[in-house]
């Protein structure tokens, strides 16, 4: 099959834990052997979050006295891309000798109207407690909001709407090669009505959308969304909470989770399963395997058509 993965960032970067390279390189071991085995049955295209790596980025750039300001989260995004790139790419190497890889740094068109640039949803960087988060937010003039366990910065998340880089990808998945792109759903771009002309964008896109649309344009067969968590879930975190072992896209829209976590891996998978007629699936970064062989996480198939 041809297939795309959304490694979400969380699974890169775990809540709790030091954001030190020699922590997330540890990580992205775990994701080489949860996908090394795909990797040799499939074409593969890999994508990936950068919520907290982008988060801490814009911490560190904020508090630079070199700067006159922070750098913007389009340049942000691309120097996330970079480094998790990187690190997919050497340890991928080590895992797939002879097999040809390659990093594509990836802009993402987003529309200059859309109304999520006045409704920021887009969780980066670290938890907070609510006292500590309120007085950053005064202090850098952040957004936040309640996270499951704290408060984080929340930013603008438009929709993508074409990526600029996708026959790039295409070119190079067609010649053999494991591509690695789309980090942080692209570098967002906005382009002039009259010129064409590209110019960065103060968002960060959401990664399992702009996957979605990507396996949507490379005719994959399989989108393959991987978290922290096992598989979907109603009433994730009370007392009541069931695993949601398959759905269709109706089905899975119904049930109406939060943009802010679920929200958007349900929506990608959805929107890829109704548009495409192929399968889509979300569950644990090291059950990889065992989701596209049908033995783990909630699996996403198409609506039976109207009788």
């Amino acid at each position: 099959m041809r297939m795309v993965i959304a490694l979400g960032g969380n699974a890169l970067l775990h809540r709790g834990e030091h954001p030190d390279a020699a922590v997330q390189q540890a990580n992205i071991d775990r994701v080489t052997t949860a996908i090394a085995a795909l990797a040799h049955e499939h074409e593969i295209v890999i994508t990936y979050g950068n919520g907290p790596q982008i988060g801490l980025l814009a911490i560190e750039s904020a508090a630079d006295s070199a700067l006159s300001a922070p750098y913007p989260l389009d340049l942000l995004g691309a120097q996330t891309q970079g480094m998790i790139g990187s690190l997919l790419a050497r340890t991928l190497h080590n895992a797939l000798p002879g097999r040809r890889i390659a990093v594509l740094v990836t802009h993402t068109l987003v529309r200059a109207d859309d109304p999520a640039f006045d409704r920021p949803t887009k969780f980066v960087g670290q938890v907070y407690p609510y006292e500590l988060a309120a007085l950053l937010a005064r202090k850098r003039g952040w957004h936040i909001a309640a996270d499951s366990s704290g408060w984080r910065r929340v930013v603008p998340s438009p929709a993508p709407e074409r990526i600029v880089e996708t026959e790039t990808v295409h070119e190079l998945l067609s010649s053999g090669t494991l591509v690695i792109c789309a980090g942080g759903g692209g570098v967002p771009v906005v382009a002039d009505h009259d010129t064409g002309a590209v110019t960065g964008a103060e968002a960060v896109i959401d990664k399992d959308l702009t996957a979605a649309l990507l396996a949507e344009d490379l005719k994959a067969d399989f989108l393959l969304i991987l978290t922290d968590v096992p598989c979907v879930y109603d009433g994730y975190g009370t007392p009541h909470q069931r695993p949601v072992l398959g759905a269709t896209p109706t089905e899975l829209r119904r049930r109406g989770f939060p943009d802010g976590s679920m929200g958007p891996k349900a929506e990608a998978a959805a929107r890829f399963v109704e548009r495409t007629g192929g399968l889509a699936a979300i569950g644990a970064l090291d059950a990889a395997y065992e989701i596209v062989h049908g033995r783990s996480g909630t699996l996403v198939r198409p609506d039976l058509p109207a009788a």
